[in-house]
Formats: structure tokens, sequence, C-alpha cells
């Protein structure tokens, strides 16, 4: 073997070995999951969906709270900042989240690329909601993923930043994008020909966290801020009178299931149920595009 050779042979290995040795020094090789910590469970199905077995995803609030509105303990907040990703829903979602330090580099606002379509709310509204107390909905609507164009738009920051990590794996993550993408677009034509058919058609939300949706399929929405486990009060009465005078609903949306005393009284009002979930916590039953698809279902009686 001649000189010249004996060094390219020495030079190979030693890349070899280096980069060998980086990987043992770093605890990583190119099959090592990700760690993936979530603010939402629709960022945690469109990660579980993009990355399949490459990532562990982790969503950590209890199932009997607002994940918007839930403090975290100080274990799970370091359990966040171990995280090599933490994905984060944006437009204000998860309000514990301006209140600790996380490491910015692992940080993925997954709604960045169009913070300009963000929604501002015309009013603050402060009132109890389940085992958290009372919280306020304010300044900036975030319930994003109901307009199912920005979900795609989420799903694609969530595939990029995966691909960041892993860019050995970007084939197979676009992939699974591109699959998602076209689930959650079906769901959008879907809804977009259901509305078609009355637009105007004037429909009461229980509750306010539809204005993604409002906006995007244009429908006709007055909103109140009333609990599908809670009795309304005498104010909340005559509040939804009051609206009803010069918009007369003949459907409520509900996030959830209601009791049936509302219900029942709705009907004396002329007025019917129907529940579109914005699933924001993990479902009983199923996952976030079946919940979706039965929504889907639920708004075709309104406007058959």
């Amino acid at each position: 073997m001649t000189h010249k050779k004996v060094l390219l042979v020495t030079k190979a290995l030693a890349f070899i070995y280096i980069s060998c040795a980086a990987i043992v020094w770093s605890g990583e090789s190119p099959s090592d999951k990700l760690t993936v910590y979530v603010v939402n469970y629709p960022l945690k199905y469109f990660a579980e969906r993009i990355a399949g077995d490459h990532t562990t995803v982790v969503f950590p609030a209890p199932a009997d709270q607002d994940p918007a509105f839930w403090m975290p303990d100080a274990k799970i907040i370091s359990d966040y900042q171990s995280a090599d990703l933490i994905l984060l829903n944006g437009a204000n979602y998860a309000k514990w989240v301006g209140k600790v330090s996380l490491p910015q580099f692992r940080l993925v606002n997954t709604s960045a690329s169009f913070k300009d379509q963000y929604i501002e709310t015309a009013e603050i509204v402060t009132h109890s909601h389940g085992p958290e107390g009372e919280h306020a909905h304010e300044a900036l609507a975030f319930t994003t993923w109901i307009d199912f164009s920005l979900a795609a738009k989420q799903a694609k920051a969530i595939a990029q930043a995966l691909s960041r990590k892993k860019p050995a794996l970007r084939e197979s993550f676009d992939r699974n994008y591109r699959a998602l993408e076209k689930d959650l677009m079906t769901l959008d034509r879907d809804i977009k020909e259901i509305v078609l058919r009355d637009p105007s058609k004037p429909l009461v939300a229980s509750h306010p966290v539809y204005d993604y949706f409002a906006s995007r399929y244009g429908l006709n929405i007055r909103g109140v801020h009333w609990e599908p486990d809670e009795v309304p009060s005498r104010e909340q009465w005559v509040e939804l009178r009051d609206i009803l005078k010069d918009h007369p609903a003949k459907w409520m949306i509900w996030e959830g299931d209601p009791i049936s005393e509302p219900v029942e009284r709705l009907k004396t009002l002329g007025m019917d149920s129907l529940v579109f979930d914005p699933c924001g916590n993990i479902p009983e039953r199923g996952d976030f595009l079946a919940v979706m698809q039965q929504n889907v279902e639920n708004l075709k009686i309104v406007f058959q």
C-alpha cells in the first residue's frame, strides 16, 4: 500500500472514530427517541401522527382541568424544561408558560406563522370553570385549531421542528404530515360545504371558544359564558333572552355534553342543543380526528 493510500485510510478511520466517540459522548444516536412535551391534546395528536414511534409525546394536564388555564406543579415544569422539544399553541394559550423559565431554543410556537391572523376578543369575562377556579377570557382568542386550515399550519410547524431535531427522518415526518394535512383539510372542506347551505343561520355558542371556527367558516354566532356541567344563573338566562331578541337562534353549540336541566329549559325557548367539542383535552373515546368527524356530523343536523 502506498504512503498516500495509508494516509487516506488513516484519516478515514480517524473520522469514523471521532464520529462514534461524539455519539457516545452525547448519549445520542440516530435511533434515540425524542421526548416532546405539549400544552394541549391537539398538539399531542399532531406530533404523534407526524413522528410515529420516533418520539415520546407527553401531555401532562389532568383530564378534569382546562389545559389553557391549568398550572403545572414544580415537578411537571421541570419535566417540560428537560424535554427535547416543547410545543406551544401560541395566542396566549397555556397561561403558565409566561410565568416560568423554559429553554427558548426548545420552544416551538406552532402558530407563529399566522400571528397576523390572531383574533382579539372584544371583552374580558372572569368566571369559574372546573377545579382550576376562576379564569378570564381576554385579549386573544386561542382555540386556533378548530380552524382546520390553521391546524394544518400548526402541524406543519411541528413537522419542521421534528425534522430539525432528526434530519435523517425528515422524509418520514413529511410523509406523515401530508397524510395528517389531508385529514385536516377534508374536515375544512366538509364544514365549508355544510355552512354554505345557510350561512346566515343564527347560532349561540355556550362558551367563547369558537372565534377562529366562526371566522373561517362564516358562521353567524353570538356567545354566552355557560359551562356544560353547570346550571346557568338567572342573570345568564336574562342575557340569553336579550341576545335572542335580535339574534333568533334555534341552536346552542356546547363545547361538551351539557347536563339535562339547561337543555330542557332551552327547548322552552325553541332552542335545541348540539356539541362541537374543541377537544383541548384527551377525549374519553376515540382520538382528535374521530371527535372532529363527530363534530361535523353534529353540525350537519343544524344545517340540514
